[in-house]
């Protein structure tokens, strides 16, 4: 199994390097081959001026080649620091990981199908507030509800199997003891992430939308948040 982890932190001796670090070594010690990319590190340049470019290209052959994708990042205004954000900008390109049309329908490949089907992908986030705040009655929200753009708008609008994220909270206030903790629970995160089931989300089909790629009436009927667009475990109706 290949993997490519990709890290948005400006500070090698962080948190997020030290995390980084134990992800990888968990990886490689389970027999995967993981490929990095650790952006302030390498100089990456996220600014989209013009499609492609060797640099682009050759994070594309690191995607391509990779059952996983992690992207690690500390949870700066809830979204990603802005050189992550470029390199998906620069990276997902059209007909590469999106706009890819299938030749049986002439139609784009997007929602559950695209151009990066068939790989997982997984968020390692790093949040300097209090557990509370990213539940679901918590100020900020879940935190699958504040990366929705990520997991569900990026994630699976190119095919990809989005895993809920790995959040470390309270990232400021990190001992020795917690680290070492931490450190664990991230080595078994990783130990069965091709296994753990993926974020639900709806396929793109007229089973569940319109043509205005809206859901049907009687799919998740009445529901009006993003949970509408999860399929219910089995028995549980829509």
């Amino acid at each position: 199994m290949r993997a490519l982890w990709v890290l948005g932190h400006p500070e090698a001796n962080s948190l997020n390097g030290r995390l980084r670090d134990v992800g990888v070594s968990a990886l490689r010690d389970d027999g995967w081959d993981v490929v990095e990319s650790d952006l302030y590190r390498d100089g990456f340049d996220p600014l989209l001026v013009t499609e492609g470019g060797v640099d682009v290209r050759r994070e594309q052959d690191k995607l391509r080649a990779a059952d996983l994708l992690v992207l690690q990042f500390p949870l700066w205004w809830y979204s990603m620091p802005a050189i992550l954000k470029g390199w998906v900008d620069r990276v997902f390109e059209a007909g590469f990981a999106y706009d890819v049309i299938d030749p049986a329908t002439g139609r784009a490949r997007k929602y559950g199908d695209g151009g990066l089907a068939g790989k997982r992908a997984l968020a390692v986030v790093t949040a300097g507030d209090r557990p509370g705040s990213l539940e679901p009655r918590g100020i900020s929200g879940t935190i699958e509800e504040v990366l929705w753009h990520l997991l569900h708008g990026t994630f699976w609008y190119t095919g990809m199997d989005a895993l809920p994220p790995h959040l470390v909270s309270l990232a400021r206030d990190v001992d020795e003891e917690r680290m070492q903790r931490l450190e664990g629970d991230l080595a078994a995160r990783l130990r069965g992430v091709m296994s753990e089931p993926r974020i639900p989300y709806r396929p793109l089909t007229e089973e569940h939308y319109d043509h205005g790629i809206r859901l049907l009436p009687h799919v998740a009927a009445g529901e009006t948040e993003l949970r509408a667009h999860q399929q219910s475990p089995p028995g549980a109706g829509a």
